[in-house]
């Protein structure tokens, strides 16, 4: 057990090593130059000109550069922000936690939302599972930024009842706030988590040694505890936190929407200023984040099922 978690920690370090190198490539590929951003288009003298190559280490070659940029990244340093000649980390750590509630918010309304009406609808059928599923595709066919849109005016212009600016101030108001936008970002995925939901334990129901404990007596609750819901939660867990996940990236359209100012916000302005530090930085962050839920969910799967070997394969 304890070679295979050091093997699957070696793998993500690999694989955060591997995407911090992309990252840094990428933005340098990326048309227009940090020194045309930094003078404004302006001639300079060469002198002033190697000053600013200088600070930002733009006169050292990529291989050089990149080593710089990773060692300082390790230790929290991001760099100077060319727009707000600031340094990066104190930049990103005020949006951060908007984004963090938001992404957070949402998933916890996607999860317990979505698990819930697929296990009511595959569990128990009828008119009330035909329901569900004609909510879900309604859900799923509704974009992030058209569910904003529409809760905006419901909820608050028509029915002031939320407020449509911002994130707030303060755990409760940040809530409050960050409500309307939560359930924005979260409407297709609860969709898309409760079909998934609905299909796995529909499958699980049907399977031969679901009639076999049937057939010895055990009862409907005992059955669906131990044989249903125990399997159907590995197929649950892998979209669920797959869809979680990618509440980070849609988090950007309803930060937009909503004004609320967060790294999806600060990535779009930085990307627009040619911001080459904030949007590493940023970048960085979401792969980081992504690798280490895709981690965590690997060690989540051993505990529902001891049979997973922490490598993916079974014994």
């Amino acid at each position: 057990m304890v070679r295979l978690l050091a093997a699957r920690l070696a793998g993500m370090i690999v694989t955060l090593l591997i995407s911090s190198f992309l990252v840094f490539s990428a933005v340098y590929l990326a048309p227009g130059s940090p020194i045309a951003t930094l003078t404004g288009g302006r001639p300079l003298p060469p002198e002033t000109l190697r000053e600013i190559e200088q600070s930002y280490n733009l006169e050292k070659p990529f291989a050089e550069r990149y080593a710089i940029w990773l060692g300082d990244a390790v230790r929290g340093d991001f760099g100077q922000s060319i727009a707000f000649r600031q340094d990066v980390g104190p930049l990103i750590a005020d949006r951060a936690q908007n984004s963090a509630v938001l992404v957070a918010y949402a998933g916890l309304l996607t999860l317990a939302i979505g698990i819930g009406l697929g296990a009511v609808a595959a569990l128990r059928g009828g008119r009330l599972e035909t329901g569900i599923v004609v909510l879900g595709a309604i859900g799923l066919a509704i974009p992030s930024f058209v569910a904003a849109l529409l809760l905006i005016y419901l909820f608050g212009v028509q029915l002031p009842w939320f407020p449509i600016f911002g994130a707030g101030g303060g755990f409760f108001d940040k809530l409050y706030h960050l409500t309307l936008p939560a359930i924005a970002l979260a409407l297709a995925n609860v969709a898309y988590v409760s079909r998934i939901t609905r299909t796995a334990i529909a499958t699980e129901k049907s399977r031969e040694h679901v009639d076999t404990a049937r057939s010895r007596g055990l009862s409907e609750q005992v059955i669906v505890r131990r044989h249903v819901l125990r399997n159907a939660a590995i197929p649950i867990t892998t979209v669920a936190s797959v869809t979680v996940a990618s509440l980070i990236a849609g988090a950007v359209v309803v930060e937009f929407a909503f004004s609320i100012d967060g790294l999806g916000s600060y990535l779009v302005s930085s990307v627009t200023n040619k911001d080459f530090a904030a949007v590493q930085a940023i970048c960085l962050i979401l792969v980081a984040v992504f690798v280490v839920l895709s981690t965590l969910v690997d060690l989540i799967y051993t505990q529902l099922d001891p049979r997973i070997r922490l490598s993916g394969d079974r014994r």
